[in-house]
């Protein structure tokens, strides 16, 4: 991607594209509105002719956090049950969830604000893209477990009916709630921008509100968990489970320029802060084991220190991606690598269980050849290595919506392909009509 690419690439995080100027035609109602920039001047959020800038901060943010996606689900496989390092590993790492809604909705509504577009148009849109995926891995997931299991396998009834349930509930795999989440809160986004609009000059207060919500929730979840008898088991598939990581990434948006400035100014102090953030929540973690928790319980991620925790990991993944912004090199290897990274991250995310469950199936020769705690280093890489060669090899057939969540690579060259022509055809100059017949017959 060249140093003007103006674009915010679609994916899991819930990002819509965005032009390289915002339309002229009135916005819909509840549109948040971009603030002017002096022409001349780049700032955090736009170039110096006045265009949005792409933010290559965030695709930092989303590289960093899909990483440690993939080291919860692998450790959460391959370590040994009394390991205490690794499950201080896992309590830091349960921060992916979280810091995944507050960056969808701080995507979402960042590009929203440049660019709005009626429902009847964003919805069908989104709901290809995240809902098309979400339909088709939740197959992939429940077939296979269906071919695999010799007490179900031909039972095409038992088939449906596990599948319609795990569409519905988010459970077709562990880590599909995450989009069944994402397209509550597109369904919210008219609420989420009549929020942000009508409660400007008070966000401080909808921000502090809103944290202390979440606290007596996750707190509820933990310590009380009769509290939340009544959702079955099904608290992370439900939006209000996430309030405030919504409400704050919706704001953050609205104040997107003075915040990716904070971010840039107090970046080292930011820094500090992670590493506090950091020592308290494993300090946390080794009080509840000696509470009498187990490893898990003591680091599960409802629960109100990664309430914030994950608030310091948004703001120190972002203080490092706007390290890198403000140092990338267009065209550089290490550029073209980061861009890369994040195109394939949602197709990574889609695939990644699947590969690690291939690897430690049955009696997996990983498991039998590599000892612990070796072995999630070694499942780690290895599911990062397959992980990205499967979704490279997906986003080049007609199936790339369906499995990546985003439009064929293939598809779009020959596209990219008749527009350059088009365009050098456009752009040649024009020849008299005697000489095009005479070339012509010459041709």
């Amino acid at each position: 991607m060249s140093g003007t690419d103006q674009r915010t690439r679609p994916g899991s995080d819930g990002a819509v594209d965005t032009p390289a100027k915002p339309d002229t035609p009135a916005k819909p109602h509840g549109a948040v509105d971009a603030p002017a920039q002096p022409v001349g001047v780049q700032t955090p959020t736009r170039t110096a002719s006045g265009k949005p800038r792409h933010l290559y901060e965030v695709d930092v943010l989303r590289i960093l956090t899909f990483a440690c996606v993939l080291g919860v689900h692998t450790t959460s496989h391959t370590m040994a049950s009394d390991d205490i390092g690794l499950a201080g590993l896992l309590s830091l790492l349960h921060f992916t969830r979280l810091v995944f809604f507050t960056l969808t909705v701080f995507v979402l509504v960042y590009s929203y604000s440049i660019r709005p577009k009626p429902m009847s148009v964003f919805w069908p849109k989104r709901f290809l893209l995240v809902g098309v995926p979400y339909l088709a891995w939740s197959f992939v997931y429940v077939a296979s477990a269906w071919l695999l299991d010799p007490g179900q396998r031909g039972d095409v009834p038992a088939l449906v009916t596990t599948f319609a349930t795990g569409v519905v509930t988010g459970t077709a795999k562990y880590h599909l709630y995450f989009l069944l989440v994402t397209m509550q809160v597109y369904l919210l986004l008219p609420a989420i921008m009549w929020l942000v609009r009508k409660t400007r000059g008070h966000h401080v207060w909808v921000l502090v509100v809103s944290l202390v919500f979440q606290l007596v929730v996750f707190a509820g979840y933990k310590y009380f968990p009769a509290s939340d008898a009544w959702l079955n088991g099904y608290q992370k598939q439900f939006f209000f489970s996430y309030v405030f990581f919504i409400v704050s990434g919706a704001i953050a948006a609205d104040h997107a320029e003075r915040f990716l400035g904070f971010i840039r100014t107090y970046r080292r102090g930011i820094m500090w802060a992670f590493l506090g953030g950091a020592l308290l929540t494993l300090a946390v973690f080794v009080v509840q084991l000696l509470a009498g928790q187990s490893p898990y319980a003591a680091g599960t991620p409802l629960q109100p220190i990664e309430a914030v925790w994950s608030t310091v990991v948004f703001v120190g993944f972002l203080a490092i991606g706007a390290w890198w912004a403000d140092r990338r090199v267009p065209e550089s290897r290490l550029a073209k690598v980061v861009d890369y990274a994040s195109d394939r991250s949602f197709g990574i995310f889609l695939s990644h269980p699947l590969v690690i469950w291939l690897l430690l199936y049955g009696s997996s020769p990983l498991e039998a050849l590599v000892p612990k705690p070796w072995l999630t280093l070694v499942t780690y890489l290895l599911v990062v290595v397959l992980a990205v060669a499967i979704t490279e090899v997906f986003r080049w057939t007609p199936l790339s919506v369906p499995l990546t969540g985003r439009p064929s690579l293939s598809s779009r060259k020959v596209r990219a392909a008749r527009a350059a022509k088009r365009a050098a055809a456009a752009a040649a100059p024009s020849v008299p009509a005697a000489s095009a017949a005479s070339g012509a017959s010459r041709a």
